[in-house]
């Protein structure tokens, strides 16, 4: 996951610098950080994520739900393995209630160019099933990928399978 946290910081980086977007970065491992007020600076943002070991996406993704005023202008990317060691059926229920409010939510699995990741399939599955689609996304894909989402049109989805 170290090459998706850099791509993931840049990519924040250059989201927060366009003035149409109000972007926010929230870094997460079992503690959640808003790295927010360092998007300015990408070398601030890599300095400031800095996490150890254990996933609380659940916890993560409380934090987002709470910053959220306008869902209907709202994408939230989640960039994880999905192995989930906080509460599943709270994580796959605040997917549910962001995506039901009309936040716009992509999974993204990897953000790197080393292929399919290592990631938990059943909550990939599970994802999907409340229309939250959740892939592997190489850097050169990302800024298709977020116009899409932005714009809420079809995402352009890679087949991960011939990478398996």
């Amino acid at each position: 996951m170290a090459a998706s946290v850099v791509y993931a910081s840049v990519f924040g980086a250059v989201l927060a610098s366009m003035r149409s977007l109000a972007t926010r970065l929230v870094v997460f491992d079992t503690s959640v950080v808003d790295l927010t007020e360092e998007l300015d600076d990408p070398v601030d943002v890599l300095f400031g994520t800095q996490l150890g070991g254990g996933t609380d996406i659940n916890r993560a993704l409380a934090y987002c739900q709470s910053q959220i005023t306008r869902p209907a202008d709202t994408v939230v990317v989640l960039v994880s393995d999905l192995y989930e060691g906080g509460i599943r059926e709270e994580m796959l229920g605040r997917v549910a209630a962001m995506k039901a409010s009309g936040v716009q939510f992509v999974a993204l699995l990897a953000l790197s160019d080393e292929g399919a990741p290592s990631y938990d399939r059943e909550h990939a599955a599970a994802l999907a099933a409340l229309g939250a689609p959740a892939f592997a996304c190489t850097p050169d894909l990302f800024p298709d990928v977020m116009a899409a989402a932005i714009e809420r049109r079809q995402l352009p989805i890679p087949d991960m399978t011939m990478h398996q």
